[in-house]
């Protein structure tokens, strides 16, 4: 680990951790209480995919929508109007909505040929972004003279990463840099999420060989074809699974790390409360 003893995260005069785990556990939660000490800079994965690796590809997506109605379609040939997504660190939904979901066209859904071909430009431009924690980190510093770092990732960052290869690049860039916080949820989290997602089902980006499994299982289960799969029934049926499928993954990156539960970080109140937790858990 980046910090080898309590002592030695509490003395450090830089602090960089990398937080992970599911989407709504809170990991932005704790990125925006630490960047409103202003004493931490917040370096956001997705907002960096959004805004990198894939913004004239979104841009691209919704011009493409927007050629479809004559009307913006002229305007757009003459220059007279201007696309462009409006990520912020609180609003990613073009990422999302770029991303899309698979099935029947009618209802909203992609072919599922495009959709994997999206599936595996997220996620080039997500590990992109991870490997890029190192350049942030320095800019944060050197730049703006932030003293500490926080990386905000997303919930697909184990995906990526096999933590039982000691030389994987990915895990072995992150560990260099920054000490890996694993906030876990119990599971009334998960039920909690289930249900707040079974309300408001979003895309999501999924290991490849994952994705085919329960593709394939969906279709045999319902007895139905590509183009009649209803695209928010197909993501809430994979919710449950995928968040089965990253537990024993999350688990197995956070031995190189340190582990904090949800309902601890949904109680820090301010940068005290984070350190004195950090300290505890390397402590135990």
């Amino acid at each position: 680990m980046l910090y080898a003893s309590a002592d030695d995260w509490r003395a450090a005069p830089r602090k960089k951790v990398l937080v992970f785990g599911m989407s709504g556990l809170g990991k932005t939660h704790l990125a925006h209480l630490l960047r409103k000490s202003g004493d931490w800079f917040h370096y956001s994965i997705d907002y960096r995919i959004g805004t990198r690796y894939l913004g004239e590809t979104i841009a691209d997506n919704a011009k493409a929508e927007a050629m479809k109605v004559p009307f913006l379609r002229d305007l757009l040939l003459s220059d007279s109007i201007y696309i462009g997504s409006n990520i912020t660190f609180d609003n990613l939904s073009p990422v999302a909505t770029w991303l899309g979901k698979p099935g029947d066209p009618s209802k909203g859904g992609l072919p599922m040929s495009q959709y994997a071909v999206r599936q595996q430009a997220f996620k080039r431009a997500e590990i992109a972004a991870l490997m890029d924690t190192a350049h942030f980190s320095a800019r944060a510093e050197s730049l703006y003279g932030y003293p500490h770092f926080i990386c905000d990732t997303g919930g697909s960052i184990c995906e990526w990463i096999d933590s039982a290869d000691d030389h994987d690049p990915l895990m072995k860039a992150l560990l260099d840099e920054c000490l890996l916080v694993w906030i876990k949820g119990d599971d009334a989290h998960t039920n909690q999420l289930i249900r707040r997602f079974d309300k408001a089902p979003k895309p999501m980006a999924y290991q490849p060989e994952f994705l085919t499994k329960s593709w394939q299982g969906y279709l045999s289960e319902n007895n139905c074809q590509e183009g009649e799969v209803d695209p928010d029934a197909f993501i809430r049926w994979t919710y449950a699974r995928a968040l089965a499928h990253r537990q024993p993954r999350y688990e197995a990156m956070a031995k190189w790390g340190v582990t904090v539960t949800a309902d601890q970080v949904g109680g820090l109140t301010s940068e005290d409360d984070f350190v004195n937790l950090i300290s505890e858990v390397i402590s135990a």
